[in-house]
């Protein structure tokens, strides 16, 4: 072949893989000493400096999504898409690890998927899909249990309270296993952060404990041995925990977290709530006898959650928050949160009712973004799967 086509077709296929290439060559290659005949590459990763650390994380699709998955996680993502690389999917498999209605799990998911979208979540920034659409994460989640401990699995907390509400034997297996699939969700994406609450560290933890249990036991030069190319396996992912609304409370207790699964919808607003109905529910909402509001006081759980609530939606800061209702009473202070929540989701439904009566253009969001989540998951999976020996 000739030297200008060697040099033709290098710089091409250097260009293909995202590297600007500079080929030096000397006027006459073929005066030079046979170990000098050759072009000298200096390449320099330009996707490096613009590469973004990746962000992942979903919500189960069972029940309606209320305040505190909004305010607690999807409003978060909506600031994070704009720093880091984002996938976030609706966690259908964990769904149905308690008993479940089938077609409510099928309508619930795809109204998940609309709300994501309705509450911010940017597709041209971020990926969305359905977790049981990327087979990878059920994959993934078998390779891990064969170097999970089962005594770490039964020490989760709250496997032991889901476990002793379903009567202990009577509990499924996926209720013990399940955080196992979480690291799998997490792994998978060689993820660098996880948006967490205070209550779901725990979990986070088990996934670096098992990545790097895994790196350990199949990575380094034993994977390099098998043909890979040696190091760890897998990311150690860290949390990420915003400083307000991480955990927003029940309107019945404020020691309890707003829940999907709490008996009473009254200890919860929905997304979907009409007008009529948040102002209800605020209007009824366990308060206290105190003189005044404020922040931070143990024995004012529930004054402290919806300063809390009103601070995010109206876009106050605390301090702003403070001055401005330090001596309000919950009288004055309950119609001012209503409004302000009233206000703050109106065009969430509004968007909501626009993305669900386009059932074409959903499925196309989610085929897209499972497609795109299927790319990265495989690099994964055969990795792994070399490191650990399979033919492959």
């Amino acid at each position: 072949m000739h030297l200008d086509s060697i040099f033709d077709s290098s710089a091409s296929r250097f260009s293909r893989l995202g590297y600007s290439t500079r080929f030096l060559r000397h006027p006459n290659p073929l005066s030079l000493p046979l170990t000098r005949q050759r072009f000298r590459c200096y390449c320099s990763d330009q996707t490096s400096p613009s590469v973004r650390k990746r962000v992942v994380s979903g919500v189960q699709p069972t029940g309606s999504i209320h305040l505190g998955n909004y305010l607690g996680a999807i409003k978060n993502w909506v600031a994070l898409q704009d720093t880091y690389e984002t996938l976030f999917f609706i966690v259908d498999l964990h769904a149905i690890t308690l008993p479940y209605d089938p077609q409510e799990l099928r309508k619930a998911t795809r109204d998940t998927a609309a709300l994501y979208l309705a509450c911010g979540v940017d597709i041209s920034k971020a990926s969305v899909f359905v977790q049981s659409h990327v087979r990878a994460h059920v994959d993934l989640m078998w390779l891990l249990s064969s170097s999970t401990p089962i005594g770490w699995l039964q020490k989760m907390t709250q496997f032991k309270e889901k476990s002793r509400k379903e009567g202990g034997e009577n509990a499924s297996v996926s209720l013990l296993t399940y955080p196992v699939l979480m690291a799998a969700d997490i792994l998978l994406y060689k993820s660098d952060f996880v948006p967490v609450g205070e209550d779901q560290k725990q979990h986070l933890e088990l996934a670096r404990d098992l990545a790097q249990r895994v790196n350990n036991l199949y990575g380094g030069r034993k994977w390099k041995k098998l043909g890979g190319r040696g190091g760890s396996i897998f990311k150690i992912p860290e949390p990420l925990i915003p400083q307000v609304g991480a955990r927003v409370m029940s309107l019945t207790d404020g020691r309890s977290k707003m829940s999907k699964s709490a008996p009473s919808d009254q200890s919860r607003i929905n997304l979907l709530d009409s007008k009529d109905l948040i102002a209800d529910k605020i209007k009824r909402c366990k308060t206290d006898s105190f003189v005044g509001l404020e922040y931070d006081n143990a024995e004012r759980p529930e004054c402290n959650n919806l300063l809390s609530v009103y601070q995010i939606v109206s876009g106050k800061t605390k301090d702003e928050v403070m001055e401005e209702c330090k001596d309000m009473s919950w009288g004055t202070f309950k119609p001012l949160l209503t409004d302000a929540v009233v206000e703050h989701l109106s065009p969430i439904q509004v968007r909501y009712q626009e993305i669900t009566a386009e059932s074409a253009y959903l499925d196309k969001v989610l085929t897209e973004g499972a497609d795109k989540a299927t790319e990265i998951a495989e690099v994964t999976i055969r990795n792994l799967k070399q490191a650990m020996g399979f033919y492959i």
